[in-house]
């Protein structure tokens, strides 16, 4: 069976790099408690993180150098208000992504990595954070780029989060059984379901945050550099 000329090989190769990532970085976070018993949790989170940051940088870069692959489904640049919609849509996903982590000194081992059970700030919106700002990533990048290259990425990003929506839980249940089903009953994985329904309610308080002026500070960076990211990507000839 002959595959049309659009679908290119790098639509295949960029899902194969999102598995490989995916069971690094899942596999990665099932080993934990085990890994932790045996060498301790900042040398887990050490390795952790030399095995996740190479694979994700990989990615970055694939995505940057092939992001125009394949078909060109939609064409939407051209229009005046599509430009400052995905850069606002792009802000509105850090802010879901990053403060999620919420102590970077325990992600880069500086103090001791833990597992925590969290139930404020924006965990009040969805329990997922992660999965919402990259589903909110996806949507503005795809809409920017309109190709199938950048729809078959999204999706393959999209899949690994609801994959690991369903990990996180299953791992937080075991760790912390009927604390976190507790936890679980008063928060919701949708954005403000369970606000809405009542179950939970906002603390705008708890949103003065260090970490949200690091996110504020780190998109006008983006901002600034994104055309130089290109430029460097670009070198890479992958």
């Amino acid at each position: 069976m002959m595959l049309p000329p659009w679908l290119t090989p790098s639509h295949f190769i960029m899902l194969g790099l999102q598995f490989g990532f995916a069971i690094a970085h899942s596999g990665g976070a099932a080993l934990r408690p085990w890994a932790e018993k045996y060498i301790g949790p900042r040398v887990y989170r050490i390795i952790f993180a030399l095995v996740s940051l190479p694979l994700a940088v990989t990615l970055i870069i694939y995505f940057f150098n092939h992001r125009y692959d394949g078909l060109q489904l939609w064409q939407v640049q051209s229009i005046p208000w599509i430009k400052p919609l995905v850069w606002v849509l792009s802000a509105i996903s850090f802010l879901f992504l990053y403060p999620a982590t919420f102590n970077l000194l325990e992600i880069a081992a500086i103090q001791k990595p833990q597992v925590h059970l969290y139930e404020t700030g924006i965990i009040r919106i969805t329990r997922h954070p992660q999965m919402v700002g990259q589903i909110i990533w996806c949507i503005a990048h795809t809409l920017w780029l309109g190709t199938t290259f950048t729809l078959v990425t999204s999706l393959g990003l999209i899949l690994h989060h609801a994959f690991g929506v369903w990990h996180g839980d299953r791992r937080l249940g075991w760790r912390y059984g009927e604390a976190f089903m507790a936890v679980k009953q008063r928060t919701s994985i949708i954005p403000f379901a369970a606000i809405l329904d009542g179950r939970q309610s906002l603390r705008w308080q708890e949103f003065l945050r260090p970490a949200y002026i690091g996110v504020a500070i780190f998109v006008l960076l983006l901002w600034w550099s994104h055309p130089l990211l290109l430029v460097a990507t670009s070198k890479v000839q992958w």
